[in-house]
């Protein structure tokens, strides 16, 4: 399962967000620094309106749409690279998921103590930059003691990995976010992955304002827009705190509530299309009167790959997959409808799966 990690500076507001992205109230939100230890772990469905279209076409009761983990990593300070303020665990926590959404306080409050004293969300998101990068580099170079033998020895893999990781480490000296593909060859970016540097994930920069600015944002905003501009990191503004209130509301209340606000969708919403965009994931459905189901694989997947999504011996044992274009499917109004006007087509192994395609995959095993 595709896993986001929720990282910023005390007070930012990430565990008010975490509440509002899991439904929950389970991580304690609090006016003081490391109100939260031990990471908090959530399940979160994605939002998509086409499951329950065809949950009514194909007359089940049963709806499973495909889900973001996000885990709550307590609050970083300046020094986490060096162990401050319980760095040294936070920081392999960020290492374990897929992207990072940083939360970055955009909004004044007298109330809300901030750890540095002062409301400057460039000089937050250098802080944490800069402590990851660190502690990257540190990893890296316990890695380079590690390879000197083979290295000397002429072993050509060791020898590649040594390039990749010394240019890495030559990257990180800005401190902040890289992107590898731009930097690597083909060959080097299967190292360059394998690292499980946090510098080298996919980054969203939460811009957390309050209500009033939710519509038109802020000079904060502007600032966090520019930054990310630069380094090709998305911004998606929200306000963890009207997010957790929409919480209580049902469907058409946070409907309303949100419109009154001037804006069209949650900022849950947006904050989990911005993570599928980064990812450049795509959704697969599989639909009949067990359950309707949606899965997710990287954009350009072909059919076996989809097909070992939802298990391996399909993946193994793939003769071919029946699929129809969501569009297609909905018009028609069933599957015996679009086999006879011919909009369900037959696909071998090179066949690339796209987004909202009901897939039917025939296998032997």
């Amino acid at each position: 399962m595709l896993r986001a990690g929720i990282v910023g500076l005390p007070n930012v507001g990430k565990s008010t967000l975490f509440n509002a992205l899991t439904s929950s109230r389970n991580a304690q939100s609090e006016n003081y620094p490391f109100c939260t230890i031990e990471p908090n772990v959530g399940v979160v469905s994605v939002p998509d309106e086409r499951l329950q279209v065809l949950k009514k076409l194909v007359k089940t009761d049963v709806v499973i749409p495909t889900a973001v983990e996000f885990v709550d990593i307590a609050g970083l300070v300046k020094g986490a690279s060096k162990g401050e303020g319980l760095g040294n665990q936070f920081l392999h926590n960020i290492r374990e998921v897929d992207a990072i959404i940083q939360v970055v306080r955009c909004f004044d409050d007298d109330n809300t103590i901030h750890v540095n004293g002062k409301i400057n969300p460039i000089d937050d998101i250098e802080t944490i930059n800069t402590e990851l990068a660190l502690a990257d580099m540190a990893s890296i170079e316990r890695r380079l003691e590690r390879l000197t033998k083979q290295v000397k020895s002429g072993d050509k893999q060791s020898l590649l990995e040594h390039k990749v990781l010394t240019k890495l480490n030559e990257l990180l000296q800005d401190a902040m976010f890289i992107n590898i593909e731009e930097h690597f060859e083909e060959d080097e970016l299967e190292i360059a992955r394998a690292s499980q540097l946090m510098c080298i994930k996919p980054v969203i920069y939460a811009a957390n304002v309050s209500e009033a600015d939710l519509a038109s944002g802020n000079k904060y905003v502007e600032q966090v827009r520019e930054y990310a501009s630069k380094h090709s990191a998305d911004v998606v503004v929200i306000s963890a705190k009207i997010e957790e209130e929409l919480v209580d509301l049902s469907p058409e209340e946070a409907k309303d509530y949100l419109k009154d606000l001037g804006v069209t969708s949650s900022g849950i919403e947006r904050m989990i299309q911005s993570v599928y965009k980064l990812l450049d994931l795509t959704t697969f459905i599989t639909a009949g009167e067990k359950e309707v189901h949606a899965w997710t694989v990287k954009s350009g997947s072909k059919a076996p790959k989809a097909a070992g999504v939802i298990h391996t011996d399909f993946e193994k044992g793939f003769i071919r997959a029946e699929v129809t274009s969501y569009k297609d499917f909905v018009e028609a109004g069933s599957y015996a409808a679009a086999r006879d006007k011919g909009v369900t087509r037959l696909e071998g192994k090179d066949y690339i799966i796209q987004d909202g395609d009901i897939v039917h995959f025939r296998f032997n095993v």
